[in-house]
C-alpha cells in the first residue's frame, strides 16, 4: 500500500502543472468560477487514477515484454525474423494509435471520402513498421543514428517539394501522432532490450533514437499516397 500512494506515481504530481494553468485562466483571465466543481474534482481523479494505471501497467507488461522479446531473438541470431518481429511491432501499435485514428477520421470527413481513414491509418502504419526495421537493423550493424536520420529527412525534404499541398500537412501531423501512448512503450522496449542482448553495442547509445525512425518514413509514406490519389 505503502508503493500503491508512492505512484499515485507521482502520477498527481505530474497533472498538477496542467491543473495549474487551466485554474490560472479560469479564475484569473476569464475571471469565472467553476459551475460543477465536485464533477471536476472527479475528472481530475479520474485522471490521475488512469495516468496512474497506464504507467503501471507500461512498467509491469509491455516494457518488459518488449525487452525480454528482443533478448529472445537476440539470443537465437535470426536477423530476418527480428527485422519482421520489428516491423509487426511498428505497424501493430501504430494503428492502434487513438491520435492517429482520430485525425485520420476527420481527414475523411473534411475530404468528403477522397481519403479514406482506413488507407490512411494503414499508410501510416506501413511507413512506421519500415521505419522501425530499418532503426532495428542500424542497431544490428552499429551504425551512427544521425545518418539515418539525416538521410530519411532529406527523402521527406524531396517528396514535399512534389506532393499536393492538400496532403503535405495531414502528412506531418499524421506521423507526428505516431509516436504516442502505444508505440512508444514498446518501440523503446525492443530498442533498449536489443542493444543489451548484442555485444559492443552500448543500450543508451544505440538502444535509444529507435522511435525517430518512426517519424520520417510516415511522412514519406503519406505523401506518396497523396500523390497517388489526388
Amino acid at each position: 500500500m505503502k508503493n500503491f500512494f508512492y505512484l499515485f506515481f507521482k502520477s498527481f504530481l505530474d497533472v498538477v502543472p496542467l491543473v495549474s494553468v487551466l485554474l490560472f485562466f479560469q479564475i484569473f483571465v476569464i475571471g469565472e468560477s467553476f459551475q460543477h466543481p465536485l464533477e471536476y474534482l472527479l475528472g481530475l481523479f479520474l485522471v490521475v487514477f488512469g495516468l496512474f494505471l497506464f504507467m503501471r501497467g507500461l512498467e509491469a507488461g509491455l516494457f518488459p515484454l518488449g525487452e525480454s522479446m528482443a533478448h529472445s531473438f537476440a539470443a537465437k541470431g535470426n536477423i530476418w525474423w527480428l527485422l519482421i518481429f520489428a516491423a509487426s511491432i511498428g505497424y501493430a501499435t501504430t494503428i492502434a494509435e487513438p491520435a492517429l485514428i482520430a485525425i485520420a477520421n476527420k481527414a475523411e470527413i473534411i475530404t468528403e471520402g477522397k481519403l479514406s481513414a482506413f488507407t490512411l491509418r494503414n499508410t501510416v502504419a506501413i511507413g512506421v513498421a519500415s521505419g522501425i526495421a530499418v532503426g532495428t537493423m542500424r542497431i544490428i550493424l552499429g551504425h551512427p543514428v544521425h545518418y539515418y536520420v539525416i538521410t530519411g529527412y532529406t527523402l521527406v525534404m524531396i517528396m514535399t517539394l512534389f506532393a499536393p499541398n492538400e496532403i503535405i500537412g495531414l502528412a506531418y501531423d499524421l506521423a507526428g501522432v505516431t509516436t504516442s501512448t502505444v508505440t512508444v512503450p514498446l518501440v523503446t522496449a525492443l530498442g533498449v532490450g536489443l542493444a543489451s542482448s548484442i555485444a559492443g553495442r552500448n543500450p543508451l547509445v544505440d538502444g535509444f533514437g529507435l522511435i525517430a525512425f518512426a517519424a520520417p518514413t510516415p511522412m514519406i509514406t503519406v505523401m506518396a499516397y497523396g500523390i497517388a490519389v489526388l
